[in-house]
């Protein structure tokens, strides 16, 4: 039971066993698009490993980082489509390397019933990613853009497990809904205050940050 040792110390010796007789485990490569907007959501993920983005999209394309999914975790907004069919109102992408169980919709209901770990780890995730969301929007509504900038950041290299992040000011703008031009202001100032160093499509997190 290699793949349901990261949950030994969240669910019982036979919740674990189920993962193992009704859930799919999936290898999801860096970059992929596993939820779609709009897609009927059959399944539920349990992240083992890596880290998937959880993001709202206009209609014109552009970008809002919700939150990220990190190991022992699952997404709530994924969970409330899938138990009542809806389709998906978020795109969840696989930000590095991603291994994870999928749970299929029938089995969770009688999980809730049978299970009290399985109960309280959607309840828990729900509450989590609700003040998940709330953190959004206050960044939003009450922050400077800098002030989300180095949020951004921090999750970002907390999501990938490294103070090295690899992305364009361009890909960083778009997700927070600003222009290029003002993120590689903001983190030019950043760069002079000691906090990161910046390279070509990459920036190093420091410690000062």
């Amino acid at each position: 039971m290699q793949h349901t040792e990261p949950f030994n110390a969240i669910f019982e010796l036979a919740l674990l066993e189920e993962f193992e007789k009704t859930g799919e485990l999936l290898h999801i490569p860096a970059g992929e698009v596993i939820i779609e907007i709009g897609q009927t959501v059959r399944v539920m993920p349990v992240i083992i490993s890596g880290s998937l983005k959880v993001s709202r999209l206009d209609d014109q394309g552009h970008e809002l980082l919700l939150y990220y999914i990190n190991p022992g975790e699952s997404c709530a907004m994924t969970l409330t489509c899938c138990m009542e069919f809806f389709p998906s109102e978020i795109q969840a992408v696989a930000e590095d390397d991603v291994t994870l169980w999928a749970i299929p919709v029938p089995v969770m209901d009688s999980w809730m019933q049978k299970y009290p770990t399985w109960k309280r780890f959607v309840m828990q995730t729900i509450r989590f990613r609700f003040n998940e969301l709330l953190k959004t929007v206050d960044q939003i509504a009450f922050q400077n853009l800098d002030e989300r900038l180095v949020h951004y950041l921090k999750e970002k290299s907390k999501a990938i497990d490294s103070t090295l992040i690899n992305l364009s000011h361009q890909q960083i703008a778009n997700e927070l809904a600003t222009s290029r031009v003002v993120i590689s202001r903001l983190l030019k100032k950043l760069e002079t205050d000691k906090r990161v160093l910046l390279y070509r499509n990459q920036i190093k997190v420091l410690k000062a940050l």
